[in-house]
């Protein structure tokens, strides 16, 4: 999805609105808009004369026969989505195109209609949702300006299986010089200590703790990972997912050049030590809990991507 949607502006206000939708989602083909072809190819969309529809609904188009699809599942689909404005009507995005299908995570942060309509239907299944500016909470509704209403058509592929909670697979004994990792086992945090007279690397230093035996991370997913984040020299904590006790979940083309270049490849399950040059980090800029020209080191459970 995000690689689709990533191309529409719009999109971030009315797609990943948290709690966004009314109460009253509704279904049924009362926008007039028709879908054809079957699912796993292109769809081409019908729209009605007339102005857009300015309710957001969705429509079971085909209920699919495989595994039905709950409430915080990641469904993996293919889209594609039309500005309805009334005039062109233009297609603005297919992952049909892109050859790539998308994983949505079908959660409080959709809009309502997605969230009822995605376990209406089951693995195969075609979904057809409009989405108007009533998907807009009200307070950004007074901010933003409004925007075309929207039309999905999503074809249900199948569901990404769930985060491990813990890396697995077999130990290394990889080790960056002058970095320590003690691994506990199970689904325990690891120890990292970086308190050392050793000079910190000059470049990006990866090395691999325990090796999953995952799919191989890609540079355009979304990563669910557990880390703690050390300064080098000084063994002190700026960061640590396991202290809060939830994974950290980001698209890895978000976040800083050290870890899009250090976990590109790395098998989903592994666990990986990361020395990161400031280059490669946060530079001369100062962060909380970070000094200006930091090496920063990190390890990392990958625990999935999609």
């Amino acid at each position: 999805m995000r690689r689709v949607l990533a191309v529409l502006a719009a999109m971030p206000l009315i797609f990943f609105a948290a709690g966004c939708g009314s109460d009253d989602a509704a279904s049924g083909g009362s926008t007039g808009v028709k879908v054809a072809g079957d699912p796993g190819a292109k769809p081409t969309v019908t729209f009605p004369s007339g102005s857009p529809a300015t309710k957001s609904s969705y429509e079971v188009i085909q209920p699919g026969s495989g595994t039905e699809i709950k409430t915080g599942d990641k469904v993996i689909v293919n889209l594609t989505v039309w500005d309805w404005d009334g005039k062109a009507n233009a297609v603005q995005g297919s992952s049909y195109d892109t050859k790539a299908p998308e994983t949505i995570s079908v959660n409080e942060q959709l809009p309502q209609v997605l969230q009822e309509g995605f376990t209406k239907v089951k693995h195969g299944g075609r979904l057809l949702a409009v989405l108007a500016n009533d998907s807009v909470p009200q307070g950004q509704q007074q901010t933003s300006p409004a925007e075309p209403t929207k039309v999905f058509v999503f074809d249900v592929v199948g569901t990404q299986p769930p985060a491990l909670k813990a890396a697995t697979g077999k130990e290394t004994k990889e080790s960056i010089k002058g970095v320590k990792v003690e691994n506990p086992g199970g689904e325990k945090a690891p120890t990292l200590t970086t308190k050392t007279g050793e000079k910190p690397p000059g470049e990006l230093v990866v090395k691999t703790v325990i090796e999953g035996t995952g799919a191989k991370v890609q540079p355009n997913q979304t990563l669910a990972v557990h880390y703690t984040g050390k300064i080098w020299g000084t063994d002190k904590q700026f960061d640590s997912s396991w202290e809060r006790g939830e994974p950290a979940e980001f698209p890895l083309s978000g976040v800083i050049q050290g870890w899009q270049q250090g976990l590109a490849g790395v098998p989903v399950g592994s666990r990986v030590v990361m020395s990161i040059p400031p280059n490669l980090g946060y530079g001369d800029q100062e962060q909380p809990n970070i000094p200006a020209n930091s090496t920063l080191v990190f390890v990392v459970d990958v625990l999935g991507a999609y």
